[in-house]
């Protein structure tokens, strides 16, 4: 029930703001706003500056290593910037100065270190990094390769350094890790999150970040997909895989930095999503002084629980009598939108409104007894049909009491890290049997099943088997909430969940973050990534988080943050799927925030197409303001909280 890697996602390359330090609040009157490196000039850099004024716009100069090279700028149309590329970087150390007029004291500074194929090698990076270098407890950091990669047609060249770092028990496997560093480098430093229950080294030097001068660095978090789950079983190897594995990849690239440019980064970035996003999550709450801006999709918050959560369901279907049967999925999501579509104002197939849905079906909340699946309930609780796939199909009492279970948080025995006293769950959407929330099959232990039938497995499961049970061959279903595992659930869940809703330390140095996820998500719980940016809110206060953060909902989107409006609406009415609006530039939005002091808006317009929608801030929802507005225009909604 974990996420497949999502932690390298593609993004388009686009300039970006620069240099200025990351506490910033304000943009300086002059500046480099953007720049990147074109792949295909090895020497060259492209910019845009910034003045107070269009005169004062055409006065500036701009020097590279002394020299003036304004002539290879041009104002741009209607703005009070120059553009353009600058030729002429050298190995080494390059500076550029923006002058208010040639003859005039620099206002602005940005530094390039440029190097080359000769400078990828042992000599000079070295064959290892002492082991007192890395914050987190290791043996030994070997460096086992270094490789150079020629520009391309689309991204400029750099140096690969591979590397294994060995574990202080020896029983543990070792930490594989990889570094990239660009040809022209921005003094940026940006590293990437993992997928699933990681075991590879994720995809490095994508030409959004390398084009942009930023090295790179991921690893395979301490454990590797050949050789068996007998990792899990490993507490340095499960505590590697939580949280050490981040900072000690973080130190060591940082070494490697210093070894190839002479310098430590000046801008440090995350980016990751699903397990890759938990991990981000984890660095700002545990190491809040490793990275300036951490930018998050879909992530695992409560990850201890994710991985129990299909276990808990399937528990929840032992008597045969609440098994949810593939055969209902379209009745179920029929009935979800029947119930949610018209409440963000318009039916369109799509659920805007997603705390009032969440509210509808999760009968913790409101009237005691209510009964939100009784449309749909067999007469005489007998189902007439148990294979029709239709919308029209019926839910026994058991089936309700399955997905009543599904749609309302779980509460614990004791609360876990952090004090977080329950996990989520998942949020009522289009997808009700997504990832494995719905089976065909009927498991070990479960009524109806063989004795010889499967023990239940799922993405997650050695997280059950092995961290928990510590017996790989351990049937999970027998699993009890608040028994004789219980204090092992508490202290695994220090290890592994990013719940500590206190930001202030990350906040206080200057740190920016950016979160997105989306409420169809059915391999992370939209229930638990919404419990913890409310925990956020209520630890830190809505003005607070504004200052430093931005907590988005896409919803109706999925664990991609993709998705489309049903085929029927809320007036069961025949609608025609259009893809959900999620178009946005994350990293330039965590890097104007950190470098200029730009902050994104707390709704901006995505887009899929020719549409469009604001993406509001938890817990705000994008609203249809009516009276004959175009619905495909986000300037037809409105962010509210009902």
């Amino acid at each position: 029930m974990l996420p497949h890697a999502l932690g390298a996602t593609a993004l388009a390359v686009a300039a970006l703001a620069v240099l200025p330090a990351a506490t910033a609040q304000a943009r300086s009157p002059f500046g480099f706003d953007t720049y990147s490196f074109p792949p295909s000039a090895a020497d060259a850099v492209s910019l845009t500056v910034r003045a107070p004024s269009h005169a004062t716009a055409r006065q500036v100069a701009v020097f590279l290593n002394g020299k003036d090279v304004t002539v290879s700028l041009q104002p741009v149309p209607d703005t009070d910037t120059l553009a353009g590329t600058v030729t002429g970087l050298v190995p080494g150390a390059n500076t550029l100065e923006l002058r208010p007029r040639a003859n005039a004291a620099a206002v602005a500074r940005l530094k390039v270190h440029v190097i080359t194929a000769a400078d990828c090698n042992s000599a000079r990076l070295g064959s290892d990094i002492d082991p007192a270098s890395i914050g987190e407890p290791v043996s030994a950091v070997t460096l086992t390769s270094t490789t150079w990669t020629a520009a391309t047609a689309s991204n400029q060249a750099f140096c690969r350094v591979n590397g294994s770092m060995a574990p202080i028990d020896p029983a543990a496997p070792n930490i594989n890790f990889g570094t990239t560093l660009p040809a022209r480098w921005a003094y940026r430093y940006a590293q990437m999150g993992g997928g699933g229950m990681n075991g590879s080294i994720p995809a490095l030097a994508g030409a959004a970040y390398n084009n942009r001068g930023m090295a790179t660095a991921g690893s395979d978090s301490g454990h590797q997909f050949v050789g068996g789950n007998a990792w899990a079983l490993n507490e340095e190897a499960i505590k590697n895989l939580g949280y050490m594995q981040m900072k000690k990849t973080y130190d060591a690239a940082r070494v490697l930095q210093q070894r190839a440019y002479g310098a430590a980064p000046q801008h440090t970035y995350w980016f990751g999503s699903s397990q890759g996003g938990r991990e981000g999550l984890t660095m700002a709450q545990r190491y809040p002084e490793a990275f300036d801006g951490v930018s998050v999709q879909v992530q695992i918050v409560n990850f201890s629980s994710l991985m129990l959560g299909p276990v808990l369901l399937r528990q929840q279907e032992i008597a045969l009598a609440n098994w949810v049967t593939q055969a209902k999925r379209t009745a179920i999501a029929t009935e979800v939108i029947r119930q949610c579509d018209g409440l963000d104002g318009l039916f369109d197939g799509l659920i805007n409104n997603y705390q009032a849905c969440r509210a509808i079906f999760d009968v913790n909340q409101g009237t005691p007894n209510r009964q939100p699946w009784a449309a749909k309930r067999c007469p005489g609780n007998i189902d007439p049909n148990p294979a029709d796939t239709s919308a029209n199909a019926c839910l026994t009492d058991g089936q309700i009491e399955t997905l009543q279970f599904t749609h309302t948080p779980y509460l614990f025995a004791t609360p876990l890290a952090h004090d977080n006293p329950r996990f989520g769950m998942w949020l009522p959407g289009t997808d009700p049997g997504g990832s494995g929330l719905i089976v065909p099959t009927r498991y070990r232990g479960q009524e109806g099943a063989a004795a010889n039938a499967p023990l239940y497995t799922h993405l997650g499961i050695v997280g059950v088997t092995g961290f928990l049970f510590q017996d790989l061959n351990a049937n999970a279903l027998d699993y009890v909430e608040g028994g004789p595992l219980n204090d092992r659930r508490v202290e695994i869940s220090a290890w592994l969940d990013a719940t500590d809703p206190d930001l202030r330390p990350f906040k206080n140095r200057g740190g920016k973050l950016i979160s997105v996820i989306g409420t169809n998500d059915t391999l992370a719980s939209p229930g638990a990534q919404l419990d913890y940016y409310q925990s956020v809110l209520d630890t830190m206060g809505r003005g607070s988080v504004d200052q430093f953060a931005r907590l988005w909902v896409l919803p109706m989107t999925n664990h991609g943050l993709g998705g489309s409006s049903y085929n029927v609406n809320g007036a069961g009415e025949p609608n025609a799927p259009f893809p959900i609006p999620n178009g946005h530039d994350r990293v330039t939005m965590i890097v104007d925030w950190v470098e200029q002091g730009v902050a994104p808006p707390k709704a901006p317009t995505v887009t899929a197409g020719a549409r469009s929608l604001p993406m509001c801030s938890y817990p705000a929802y994008p609203r249809y303001l009516g009276e004959g507005r175009p619905a495909t225009e986000a300037a037809s909604y409105e962010c509210t909280v009902d």
